[in-house]
C-alpha cells in the first residue's frame, strides 16, 4: 500500500511507539497519587507537556492535554464563550470561517443554539479570507475568534497577525485550530499572541486519542466537564500516560526533524501536482499552502469512485475531512468556495508525510490515466 492521507493521520513513528510500550510497561501508577507509582505517572506527563510545548513555543503550564484535537475545540470554542458572556453578558457574537474543520463549526452551532450570534467571513473562490469581512464583523459584542492556521482539506495557510490584533483590541478572545499546521510549518504560539490553540497527537506521528489545548497563562475556561481536578480543574478525569508520552516523543522528534520532513514532503507534493497538471488536474486551494497537502479535481471524475480505485489498486487517498467519509454529500469547504455540488463531488486530497518517496508519487502518477479513463468510460 501506497499511503497518501497523512492529513486524515500519519502512521506512528517508531520512536513514539517504543515510548508507548515502556509506559505501559513500565508506569502503572494514577498520576494523581501521591505515592511513587503515581509521582512516576505525573512525571510522564509533565515531560511530555515540556516536550509538546516546545513543538509550539508555549509555556508548559500553558498545555492542557485532551483526548484529541476535536476536544481541544470544543473546550476552547464552549469554555471562552461562556466566560466571556459571564464577565459581560453582551458579548454573544463568535466570528469564524465557513472552511473550519467540522469539530469547529460543531462547537459553534451548539452554541448558536445556547443564544450565541454567529457570524462567518467571506472567502474567496481559492479559499483565502476576505479580511475586511472578518474586520468588519469583530465588534465589542465580540466573544471570540475562531480561525483555522491551516485548512485541513485545501491545506491553505492563514495569516492570522492583524486579525488577532484587531480582536483583542475590542476584547475578544482568539482561538485557533492549528491541527493541521503543527509539524508542516514551524508554530509559535507567543508569536501568534492567540488566546487558544488546538493540537492533536495523531497528526504528527504520535498516538490517536491524545490531543491538547494551549491556554495563554491567565486564562481560566469554563470546564466542559466538572467533577476533578485533573488539567488544572478544566478537563477532569485520569490522564491516559502512554498516549501522552507518546504525544510527548513525537513533539520532540517534530522539533528535532520538521524542517527535514517539510522540505522533503514540499518536494514530494510539487512533483506530483506537476504530474497530475499534465493529466488536466485542476487543483482547489491557494498558493499559500502548507507543503504536504494536494486537493485535486479531474473533470467527469468522480473523486469518491477515484479514491475506491485508487484503494483497489493500492493507493490511499481521500475526498476530504476523515470524520466526514462515506458520506456522499459534497465537502462544505469546497462548496462555501463558490463551487457546485458537482464540481465539488470531483475532489481528491492527498496529503504526503515523511515516509513517502518519489517513486511513490511516479507510480502513482503512471496507474491515474487508465483509472481516469475507466471512470469517464462508465
Amino acid at each position: 500500500m501506497i499511503y497518501f492521507d497523512h492529513n486524515a493521520t500519519t502512521p506512528m513513528h517508531p520512536e513514539a511507539l517504543e515510548m508507548m510500550h515502556c509506559s505501559l510497561r513500565e508506569v502503572v501508577g494514577n498520576p494523581s497519587s501521591v505515592h511513587r507509582f503515581g509521582r512516576q505517572a505525573r512525571g510522564a506527563i509533565e515531560r511530555a507537556r515540556t516536550e509538546v510545548a516546545a513543538l509550539i513555543g508555549a509555556y508548559s503550564d500553558e498545555l492542557l492535554f485532551t483526548a484529541g484535537g476535536t476536544e481541544s475545540d470544543h473546550l476552547a470554542l464552549h469554555g471562552a464563550a461562556w466566560l466571556q458572556r459571564h464577565k459581560d453578558s453582551h458579548r454573544r457574537r463568535i466570528v469564524l470561517s465557513p472552511l473550519e474543520h467540522p469539530a469547529v463549526l460543531g462547537a459553534a452551532q451548539a452554541l448558536g443554539k445556547a443564544g450565541f450570534e454567529l457570524v462567518f467571513a467571506k472567502v474567496s473562490s481559492d479559499g483565502t479570507l476576505v479580511q475586511q469581512s472578518l474586520i468588519d464583523a469583530i465588534d465589542e459584542s465580540t466573544a471570540l475568534v475562531s480561525l483555522q492556521l491551516a485548512n485541513h482539506e485545501l491545506g491553505n495557510l492563514y495569516p492570522l497577525g492583524l486579525l488577532v490584533e484587531h480582536a483583542h483590541h475590542v476584547g475578544a478572545l482568539f482561538h485557533t485550530d492549528a491541527v493541521q499546521a503543527a509539524g508542516k510549518v514551524a508554530v509559535d504560539v507567543h508569536a501568534l499572541d492567540v488566546d487558544l490553540a488546538s493540537f492533536s497527537a495523531h497528526k504528527i506521528y504520535g498516538p490517536k486519542g491524545a490531543g491538547a489545548l494551549y491556554a495563554r497563562r491567565g486564562l481560566l475556561l469554563e470546564p466542559l466537564l466538572a467533577g476533578g481536578h485533573q488539567e488544572r480543574g478544566q478537563r477532569p478525569g485520569t490522564e491516559n500516560v502512554a498516549a501522552l508520552v507518546g504525544f510527548g516523543k513525537a513533539a520532540k522528534l517534530g522539533v528535532a526533524h520538521a524542517a527535514d520532513w517539510r522540505e522533503h514532503v514540499t518536494a514530494l507534493r510539487d512533483r506530483f501536482e506537476g504530474g497530475a497538471a499534465k493529466l488536466g488536474a485542476r487543483v482547489n486551494g491557494s498558493k499559500l499552502r502548507v507543503g504536504n497537502t494536494c486537493n485535486l479535481a479531474f473533470d467527469g471524475v468522480d473523486g469518491e469512485l477515484l479514491v475506491e480505485s485508487l484503494d483497489l489498486a493500492g493507493v490511499a487517498a481521500s475526498t476530504g475531512a476523515a470524520c466526514t467519509s462515506g458520506s456522499r454529500e459534497p465537502s462544505p469547504v469546497l462548496l462555501a468556495l463558490g463551487q457546485s455540488r458537482r464540481q465539488a463531488l470531483l475532489a481528491v486530497r492527498f496529503s504526503f508525510g515523511r515516509e513517502n518517496s518519489s517513486e511513490e508519487v511516479d507510480h502513482v502518477l503512471h496507474i491515474l490515466p487508465p483509472i481516469i479513463e475507466r471512470i469517464r468510460s462508465a
